[in-house]
Parts: structure tokens; sequence; C-alpha cells
């Protein structure tokens, strides 16, 4: 069974925006089947590398960064948004790197079939905060999700997560502290409102901050056990 016959769960909001250039439609059509997982085989893991997903990595901007600062590290890449999947597939191009994988679809499907704690770090960055309360149990960062986080990441493994929506940030710290799978290792404001070392500034982050809403940077552990 290839990815695209393999069957999805359910994802709310847009899955494709403007029409793609012709050269992207080119890069879905070749480069991407190349890149793309396969989740009805093992995962390409390397057990000599560490492996790390971006959840959600919207136009690729961290994730192309992440992966060429760090090419002893190899990349899973999860989107659902056709025109974001385009943008990373002609980064990846453009810069010729090798240890990006791709998966286009729900990153939940991913983790479930990940073995046991085989991610040394996950990233989380501005993810949708579906902010009407009927739709909040929409949001990734769920008791559900986090369990099958817990079940794949390495213990002392970095869960990266940012948003720039207060109500968000709080809904977040609230189901993490109350995993005992996280530790939040934060003691002073200056924890969460610097970014990382290395940080790659989205067109979302910047255009956030021009808006006046400011962005918090959550780093929670894994747990031993």
């Amino acid at each position: 069974m290839t990815e695209a016959a393999h069957p999805t769960r359910r994802l709310y909001g847009r899955s494709k925006g403007k029409a793609l250039r012709p050269h992207q439609t080119e890069l879905m059509a070749e480069l991407l089947p190349r890149l793309a997982l396969d989740l009805s085989a093992p995962l390409p893991l390397r057990p000599e590398r560490e492996t790390r997903l971006e959840i959600g990595f919207g136009g690729g901007e961290h994730l192309i960064e992440a992966a060429a600062g760090e090419p002893e590290a190899d990349y899973f890449g999860c989107e659902p948004f056709v025109n974001g999947m385009a943008k990373l597939l002609s980064r990846i191009e453009a810069r010729g790197l090798s240890n990006i994988r791709l998966y286009r679809g729900d990153a939940a499907e991913v983790l479930d079939r990940l073995p046991d704690a085989s991610l040394s770090r996950v990233y989380l960055f501005y993810p949708d905060p579906w902010p009407k309360r009927r739709h909040r149990k929409r949001r990734f960062v769920s008791p559900e999700n986090l369990k099958r986080l817990a079940r794949v990441m390495q213990s002392g493994a970095e869960l990266r997560f940012a948003t720039d929506i207060d109500d968000y940030a709080a809904w977040t710290l609230a189901r993490l502290r109350a995993s005992d799978a996280f530790l939040w290792p934060a003691s002073t404001a200056a924890d969460w409102r610097t970014p990382w070392e290395g940080w790659t500034q989205t067109k979302y982050e910047a255009k956030a901050m021009a808006e006046g809403r400011r962005p918090v940077y959550l780093t929670f552990i894994r747990r031993a056990g």
C-alpha cells in the first residue's frame, strides 16, 4: 500500500490555497514521492543518527534551516497543507538536502507508526489555535496526542512548542503539566519569552509580532520511564 492509498484520519481546516506554480506541481509529482514516508512499511530510522519530528511545518522555514544546520540528524516533517509542502520541496531542492522525509497528512498517523523511544526532539510551532470554544477539541495538544508523543520520545527528549495565542499557551501548559510523562523546567520568564538558540523566525511569527502579539516558547522534557 502506498502513502497515497493509506487511509487517513479526518483533518479540519483547509488543505490547499492558491494554485501551485508549474515547477511546484512538478516537485509534488516527482520529488515528494521520493521523500514521502510510507506508513505501510517500517519507517526509515537510522539507529546511529538522531531523528526529529516537526508537526505542521507550515512553509518549512524552520525545518529547512534545522536540517541544514544539523546534517548529522534526520528530520521528519508532517504538513497537510499542499502549498506549504510545495514551498518546502522547493527549499529542499534549492539546498540539496538529503536528511528530510515528509508526510502530507496528520502527524498522529506518523506517531502511531513510530517505534517506542525513537525521537530525540519534537517541534510544534504555531499550531492552529481553533479559538472558538466548540472547536478546541480539534487542537493538536490533547491527552490522546500527548500519550502518542510520550511513547515515541526518548527519555530527556525535548518537545518545543511556540504560539502567539495566550489561550493556547495556557491550554498547553495545563495539559503538559498534568501529564506524568513531561517536565516543564522553566524557572524565569526569560525561559518562555526567549526563543531557542538558532531560532528561525517564520513569516507567520513576524506578522504576529507586527500586530502586537508576543510569542511564547515552551520547552518540555520527556521524563524517564
